[in-house]
């Protein structure tokens, strides 16, 4: 190994494959008569490069065609599985087709032996390492959009357009992932109107996070939407979305919780199941409390013995309920250590004074990761349902909402 230093901000990793003596020193003479700052690593074979490779990353690679192990582009393909640098082939006279071959093989560019000045390797050198990293830049760039378009298909899975007919009940939702950057996690919810005028509603959270909870998510909530719209209701439905969700579970760890929710305008009642999940809070010109419901076990946990008692509310002629995941309440309430919890909760809500329902999430969201400050991350997921039992127009006209 050669060091050649000549005070210059780049530095450059340089690992020359050649097991011709005279022509490593040739490459060499070039390299130092150059104005590059530079580190040159010697091997002889393509096994010895990879190696080295292995536990030294490098820029580049300047290899030569015709090694003990490897001959022809078989070099190229011999080492650059193994490293991330740029990799310039040196080939001879006689080569007139190799050079291009290497280069649809992988290779940034090639020298030709005896047609190489110390210039035009400085120019080799500096090119074909700058171009190994806008193929590199392009590829992860082609990798965020994936990642986008992905994340897209999951978002429409868990947050799908509610539906609604009826002016006297509007649906409002934000959801927000744990991590930036990251796929959506296992919190899901939906809304609909079914024939009899009734509005059907749930929120959920799988375990865990990643594209596993988040695909179970979407299946869980495109089910319930399903089931819910061809009549199935109550603890009867929750026992079928315990059974896709045994069946399409990537582990038998993997459970989830959710809240069913059933609001009937013309009766003004309100029915919740809960499967392991928090009671929602109501909303009424006298305050918000934290409505008081029976609990049921989460999906998942025990398969088969799972019973979850309905719970009716009588609803005030107008009102709100908002339910949530434990993303919202989990994070800190302050510098100390302390959770913000449900009583948190309600603290900050009786300091908004939004009348618009999403604005209202916005303003509740913005406060509670504020004062979190990112030391907990959980996805975030929040549902509130507006009623006016006063409005005309129960089971007929537009919907409006907010997500």
């Amino acid at each position: 190994m050669t060091d050649r230093a000549t005070g210059r901000a780049d530095r450059f990793s340089i690992v020359l494959v050649e097991d011709d003596d005279g022509d490593a020193l040739l490459v060499e003479e070039l390299l130092y008569d150059t104005d590059l700052s530079y580190t040159l690593t010697r091997c002889r074979t393509a096994a010895e490069a990879r190696a080295a490779l292995a536990t030294r990353p490098a820029d580049c690679v300047l290899l030569d065609l015709h090694l003990p192990d490897a001959t022809g582009v078989e070099t190229v393909h011999a080492v650059e599985a193994d490293t991330r640098a740029a990799i310039i082939v040196l080939t001879g006279l006689d080569e007139p087709r190799a050079g291009v071959d290497a280069l649809a093989a992988g290779a940034q560019d090639y020298l030709v032996k005896g047609k190489v000045d110390p210039d035009l390797m400085q120019r080799a050198v500096r090119y074909a390492i700058q171009r190994k990293q806008a193929e590199r830049a392009n590829a992860a760039l082609q990798i965020g959009r994936l990642r986008a378009e992905e994340n897209a298909r999951l978002e429409r899975g868990l947050l799908p357009e509610p539906l609604l007919s009826s002016t006297a009940v509007t649906a409002s939702s934000r959801y927000y992932p744990g991590r930036a950057q990251a796929l959506l996690g296992g919190d899901f919810l939906d809304v609909v109107q079914t024939d009899d005028g009734q509005v059907h509603a749930i929120i959920g959270d799988v375990s865990g996070h990643g594209p596993d909870a988040a695909a179970l998510g979407v299946c869980l909530r495109i089910a319930w939407r399903a089931l819910t719209l061809g009549g199935h209701r109550d603890q009867h439905l929750l026992h079928l979305l315990e059974q896709i969700h045994i069946a399409e579970r990537t582990g038998s760890d993997l459970f989830a919780t959710c809240t069913l929710i059933t609001l009937d305008a013309d009766a003004g009642t309100v029915t919740l199941h809960l499967a392991g999940h928090h009671e929602p809070l109501l909303v009424t010109d006298e305050g918000t409390r934290q409505v008081t419901a029976a609990h049921g076990i989460a999906l998942g946990i025990a398969p088969g013995v799972g019973k979850w008692a309905a719970t009716t509310l009588a609803l005030p002629a107008r009102g709100a309920l908002v339910a949530y995941t434990d993303g919202l309440i989990e994070g800190f309430a302050d510098s100390t250590d302390e959770r913000l919890g449900v009583e948190g909760l309600l603290g900050i809500i009786d300091t908004l004074q939004a009348p618009d329902p999403g604005t209202h999430l916005d303003q509740l969201i913005a406060r509670t990761r504020t004062l979190n400050a990112d030391r907990h991350t959980d996805d975030l997921a929040v549902l509130r349902l507006d009623w006016d039992l006063t409005a005309s127009g129960l089971r007929s006209g537009t919907w409006r909402a907010e997500r």
